[in-house]
């Protein structure tokens, strides 16, 4: 498999089609071999109907259902669990990236072990913007990281960084910092970035604050606690 696309959504039936549809788009001719990894959240709309419709006539879309609404990192995590392509791209649901962005974030996988997608514009509203550079500039403060976007929905990583991830609740929101700590290249660059033309986003602007606050600090204690070894020969 050359590569999956991991795409965690939550009640998110009117864009199901259309993303897939762009992906299709983006990547047939292209890629010899890929999977459309959805994990669907424990949505209670269409999101469970469509996805399953579309597992039956497109072999590339292969859903998973999370019996309740678990949280973005357990979709994450689940998705990189069955993910087996080479490369793995995450996205959310929402159509607000391009996967067209791929094949610029791939230019750079050569040098690199994960390009983390930084958004050019962001088209959300000025609440998001100012709460995004704010929850960034806390963020790198206290991790000692220098990632300026790091709540970019795309990203795209070599097998072995996701292989060697153990995710904990929130830690979605760390994943470029978390492969530093574990000793891979990371770099960041410029990607698309679309308002919301169908359904309303699940998360509030501030209402995460304060766990986020105290998962930063679990982080900057995972710097001084991983385990570090080299075996002879090896």
């Amino acid at each position: 498999m050359e590569i999956s696309v991991v795409i965690p959504v939550y009640n998110e039936e009117e864009n199901i089609y259309p993303m897939v549809d762009k992906i299709e788009e983006s990547f047939s001719g292209k890629f010899k071999e890929y999977e459309i990894i959805f994990v669907n959240d424990g949505s209670y709309d269409d999101t469970y109907e469509k996805l399953e419709k579309l597992k039956k006539i497109n072999p590339h879309v292969k859903p998973y259902h999370l019996i309740k609404n678990s949280g973005q990192s357990a979709g994450i995590d689940l998705g990189f669990k069955k993910a087996s392509g080479d490369l793995i791209l995450v996205m959310d649901g929402d159509m607000q990236s391009d996967p067209e962005d791929v094949f610029k974030l791939m230019e750079y996988i050569p040098n690199y072990d994960m390009v983390n997608g930084k958004r050019a514009t962001r088209e959300d509203g000025f609440k998001r913007k100012l709460a995004s550079k704010i929850g960034n500039g806390f963020r790198n403060f206290i991790t000692g990281d220098n990632i300026e976007d790091t709540g970019c929905p795309i990203k795209l990583f070599k097998r072995k960084v996701v292989k060697s991830y153990v995710l904990f609740d929130g830690m979605h929101r760390f994943l470029p910092t978390l492969a530093k700590y574990r000793g891979f290249k990371v770099i960041e660059v410029p990607v698309k970035h679309f308002d919301r033309i169908y359904g309303q986003s699940k998360y509030k602007v501030f209402g995460r604050g304060f766990k986020a606050f105290k998962d930063v600090f679990a982080v900057r204690w995972m710097k001084h606690r991983l385990l570090k070894y080299e075996v002879e020969g090896e």
